[in-house]
This record gives C-alpha cells, sequence and structure tokens, in this order.
C-alpha cells in the first residue's frame, strides 16, 4: 500500500512557502508515522519547498510513502544549479539578498537535504530545472 502527495510549487511565493510541507506533517502524523522520521521527512521537504520558492519558476514536490521508505522527489523548471559541488558546500548561496534578508538562503538547503536523507540524488540542467530525489527510511 503506498501513497502519494504531490503539490505544485510556485516560484517567489513566499506566502505560501512551507504550507506543502505542513500538509505532509499533518498526513505523517495522521497515519502514526515516527516523530523522528518525521523530523527528517518535514526537513527535507521544507529545504525542497524552499528552494524552488527561492530559485526556480515553478515546480513540483511529490512525496510517495511505501510501506518501508518515504520519498520526497522536487523537480523544478527554473536556471538550474551551474555547480552541483559548490551548491552542495554548507554556506553556500545563490539566493538573492531581497531572500536572505527574509531570513532564506542561508545555503544550507541542499546539505540539509543530504543530511536528513538515507538516499540523496540531484540532477540539475542549466537553463532547464532541477530534480532532487531523497529517500528516508522507515
Amino acid at each position: 500500500q503506498t501513497m502519494s502527495l504531490s503539490y505544485n510549487i510556485q516560484g517567489n511565493d513566499f506566502n505560501n512557502a512551507g504550507k506543502a510541507t505542513e500538509q505532509v506533517k499533518k498526513i505523517l502524523k495522521q497515519i502514526g508515522i515516527d516523530s523522528a522520521i518525521m523530523r527528517k521527512v518535514s526537513i527535507a521537504a521544507y529545504e525542497a519547498e524552499m528552494n524552488i520558492v527561492i530559485h526556480a519558476y515553478h515546480g513540483e514536490l511529490v512525496l510517495t510513502i511505501w510501506p518501508n521508505l518515504i520519498e520526497i522527489v522536487a523537480a523544478d523548471v527554473g536556471p538550474g544549479i551551474s555547480d552541483v559541488a559548490l551548491a552542495m558546500q554548507e554556506g553556500f548561496s545563490t539566493a538573492p539578498e531581497s531572500v536572505r534578508q527574509m531570513g532564506f538562503g542561508a545555503g544550507m538547503g541542499l546539505p540539509n537535504m543530504k543530511k536528513f536523507s538515507d538516499f540523496f540524488e540531484i540532477d540539475s540542467e542549466l537553463g532547464k530545472g532541477t530534480k532532487v530525489r531523497m529517500v528516508i527510511n522507515l
């Protein structure tokens, strides 16, 4: 038995930023997912959602709950990442100053996604967009 949740995320929509992750947390709680797992999923999903809001034109956050794992896929249409290895470094950020002033874009998004996932994979194409896949084991 699998359950799939899908959320469309608009770039630059800071009013709704984080709402998809809030929904995900509610559902995970309702189905009785362990709180430690919920925390990992919430952080990874939130960082992915925020990256779409900050950097992309739009994207989709898809969460699939399998009996043994939770998979999060964040795929966006946007400028892409020119140097993925650099983007993976803690504190590296290409977020504009206006975004940093709101308290986002500290350069911890991708490192946190990797840190809180059991499996992490990123694929980015300049001028097309970025796809991140994360797996958290149950």
